[in-house]
């Protein structure tokens, strides 16, 4: 917590149940020295006393504009300019909406629209009022801002949205907030960037039970999306049917995950997300086929054989490439079995790529399944070998790459 020491940071709280987390807040923030000045709208009143705050920061908390009858008032002007942080946990979807629209009806949204310092928002709600489509309106505006939405890591279910709603816990908000002041300090390339990365194989029907796949396991994918994220990037993984987690190294900067299961599915996605990119690392092991017809019910054995016509699927590396701007990085993946550099430098041309990872089968214990993988970087005029390492270290290696030319 070394990065908080000496800031001074206000505490906005809400009318929200999980207003007595604030206090264990206030106690990690004072912990890791930083001075705290307390805002509560009238609704948080309802919920924890501004006498137990008051003890806790050893300050009067603010709740209303005039603090006597005498004429005297607090400056939300001079708040925006003492802090260097604004922290709104735990966050209403009603103060969201405030906040979104600048409705200035108590102390808070008005210290919050005068604030000069950036803004830390921890939204506390059901998970129903978190998935209606005007809170997450109300959050991309917030986002679009420039403010920070501190929200607990989703699991990998379809909708994304397992665990979200509840307010994140005390110990990763304040956590968010050193980090941020970390990285401030300690910026890279990637603070800021938005990477889309597809990860995980894809699988292409036969019938309801059986379909066309490869060995993917999703791990260098998933290694090269946590590692962006610990740089500062904002990351979107688009994930093949892969039964890993979703990598949360910092909860800043949350990983967002898409989940898909054919080509289809991750070409329309990526095309989708692309153009809101700095840059993109095609790691997925996409199947360059698909069955024409998908049966409805499952395929009865019938005679000795089975003849199943398969057709081309779209290929997103060459379509993205097409997609580029000059202000666009494109990264791909070649896996080979002979031939590698030869291969992989025609794919390099053809794809529009600014560099190719090269892996080979030939290399026992890598690619498929394997935590260890060992690759070559091959751009158009340079090529880099490296040595047989875990894929966390390789993500390391391949996003060095990537910041070298952003």
């Amino acid at each position: 917590m070394g990065m908080l020491q000496g800031k001074k940071i206000v505490l906005g709280i809400t009318g929200s149940i999980a207003a007595y987390k604030a206090c264990q807040i206030i106690r990690l923030l004072v912990k890791a020295g930083a001075e705290v000045q307390v805002v509560i709208t009238p609704a948080g009143k309802e919920f924890i006393t501004p006498i137990t705050l008051s003890a806790l920061t050893q300050k009067p908390v603010i709740s209303e504009f005039f603090s006597q009858r005498d004429g005297t008032w607090h400056s939300h002007v001079k708040l925006g300019l003492w802090a260097d942080a604004m922290l709104v946990a735990p966050c209403t979807a009603s103060t969201l909406g405030k906040m979104a629209h600048g409705v200035a009806d108590n102390m808070l949204i008005t210290t919050y629209l005068s604030m000069k310092a950036p803004v830390f928002i921890a939204p506390a709600m059901d998970l129903d009022m978190y998935a209606h489509p005007t809170t997450q309106q109300n959050l991309d505006i917030l986002r679009s801002f420039g403010n920070h939405v501190i929200e607990p890591q989703s699991g990998f279910l379809a909708s994304g949205l397992e665990g979200k709603g509840r307010m994140e816990e005390p110990e990763q908000i304040v956590e968010a907030l050193n980090q941020y002041f970390s990285s401030k300090e300690n910026s890279t390339k990637l603070s800021g960037k938005r990477i889309m990365i597809t990860a995980g194989p894809t699988y292409e029907k036969i019938d309801p039970v059986r379909f066309i796949g490869n060995y993917s396991s999703g791990k260098m994918g998933f290694a090269l999306a946590e590692e962006c994220a610990r740089r500062g990037a904002e990351v979107i993984l688009v994930a093949g049917p892969v039964s890993l987690p979703t990598p949360n190294p910092s909860p800043l900067t949350p990983i967002k995950r898409i989940n898909v299961e054919s080509c289809e599915e991750m070409y329309q996605t990526a095309v989708q997300q692309f153009p809101s990119c700095n840059a993109a690392i095609l790691c997925a092991a996409v199947a360059d086929f698909r069955p024409e017809t998908v049966a409805d019910e499952k395929i009865k054995r019938k005679g000795d054989d089975l003849v199943i016509c398969l057709k081309p699927t779209h290929d997103i590396a060459a379509e993205l490439g097409r997609m580029k701007t000059d202000c666009q990085r494109l990264v791909g993946f070649a896996l080979e079995t002979n031939d590698e550099e030869c291969n992989a430098h025609k794919k390099l041309e053809k794809k529009n790529l600014d560099f190719i990872v090269l892996n080979s089968l030939q290399n026992k214990g890598t690619c498929f399944r394997s935590d260890e993988n060992q690759i070559t970087i091959l751009s158009r005029n340079n090529k880099k070998d490296f040595s047989k390492k875990p894929k966390s270290q390789v993500a390391q290696d391949i996003i060095d790459e990537l910041e070298a030319i952003l």
